[in-house]
């Protein structure tokens, strides 16, 4: 996409938002004090603000093949130097932010700060993991709370494009014969529908799943099916792709019912259809500029937040151990710190040429404060 749609900027920084409200309800102690004036939305918080990256699972398949194979077509000619060029843009932000997380969790822990938020030092081999997005895979504990999720959304990426690749292949289209639109599903986009319904069917009613992309590209693969939907050439074609969403998540919920797979469901029926609303211009045209601007920045925030997080807790806990006014406010310290801090991470690594040389040097880091770290001299 050459530009930028606002409206799912504004549902990044919303999800985002959500996300960094769990964990602190999750990881207190701030939490804990204020738990008892405002037990409803910490319950709610706690139990169910970790289902917000199931918007961000339905919005990276709607990017995805908006990149990727915008008419049903792939785009993909050569499969490795696109997932280098990924993995190399996920990883830069995420590798500075793994510096300043084991920073500040080796620097509370040594301070006296005790809360099982707090990570004992990493060893070599979990940080070395952690630089090849295998962590969860080899059942490592994580350095950061929601790093699963950078390890999953690069398996879901190189899942599609690797299927779209193959496609290109199954089918003999050559990359000159894939630039037009497909006036019926294409191979690729039969093997996405197929990849949703064979995964909200099958591989997610299996949690030991969850460390591969397979659990998760159910809802990934209904964000490709409502980009198709909603960039359809007629309305007939529109209604087939919104009603084959429609089958496929309600089996899906007649199978077992997961309120994370219903809202995946929701959303990318909302982005299927929302296009072909009349909506009132005031509605359409409502922009509210510090929600866009911190969608833009939602990565950057989502990777950095846990640090912050725990650095705000590690203080408060030390200087106001009780008070719920006063730790209402460390409440609200961490989410407006924490979205500072992404700002920084956005404009300083994210927002950059990704290369692999500035990889390298950030890679390089993350060894080096691991080495502190195990060495016990942080």
């Amino acid at each position: 996409m050459t530009s930028r749609n606002p409206w799912i900027d504004q549902a990044k920084a919303l999800a985002c938002l959500v996300i960094i409200g769990h964990h602190l309800a999750f990881y207190g102690p701030m939490a804990d004090v204020v738990w008892p004036a405002a037990s409803a939305l910490m319950e709610g918080l706690f139990e169910y603000g970790r289902m917000a990256v199931q918007v961000f699972l339905v919005l990276g398949g709607y990017l995805a093949a908006a990149a990727l194979a915008p008419q049903g077509v792939p785009r993909v000619s050569e499969p490795l130097p696109l997932l280098g060029k990924r993995f190399a843009r996920l990883a830069l932000p995420y590798c500075a932010a793994l510096v300043v997380t084991i920073f500040i969790n080796e620097g509370v822990r040594e301070l006296g700060f005790v809360h099982a938020s707090v990570s004992d030092a990493p060893t070599w081999d979990q940080v070395l993991a952690h630089l090849l997005l295998v962590q969860s895979i080899g059942g490592w504990e994580s350095l950061s709370a929601g790093v699963w999720y950078v390890a999953i959304d690069f398996q879901l990426y190189a899942l599609c494009a690797l299927w779209f690749w193959a496609s290109l292949r199954f089918s003999g289209r050559t990359l000159r014969g894939a630039g037009g639109s497909a006036t019926v599903p294409t191979l690729a986009q039969i093997g996405i529908v197929t990849l949703a319904c064979v995964s909200l069917w099958w591989w997610n009613l299996n949690s030991d799943l969850d460390p591969w992309a397979l659990y998760f590209v159910g809802a990934y693969a209904l964000g490709m099916m409502a980009w198709w939907a909603a960039h359809s050439r007629s309305a007939l074609e529109r209604s087939a792709w919104v009603a084959a969403m429609l089958a496929c998540g309600a089996v899906a919920l007649a199978l077992e019912w997961r309120t994370r797979i219903a809202l995946a469901w929701v959303v990318a029926l909302v982005l299927a259809t929302a296009g072909a609303v009349r909506w009132p211009a005031a509605w359409r045209n409502a922009r509210w500029a510090p929600l866009v601007w911190m969608g833009q920045r939602s990565y950057s925030i989502f990777l950095i937040h846990f640090a912050v997080c725990l650095l705000v807790n590690a203080v408060w806990h030390a200087l106001w151990p009780s008070g719920i006014a006063i730790n209402a406010l460390g409440l609200a310290v961490a989410v407006a710190a924490s979205i500072a801090a992404g700002a920084l991470l956005y404009r300083w690594v994210e927002s950059r040429q990704a290369s692999w040389l500035r990889l390298i040097g950030w890679q390089a880091g993350v060894l080096g404060m691991g080495a502190l770290a195990i060495k016990g001299l942080l």
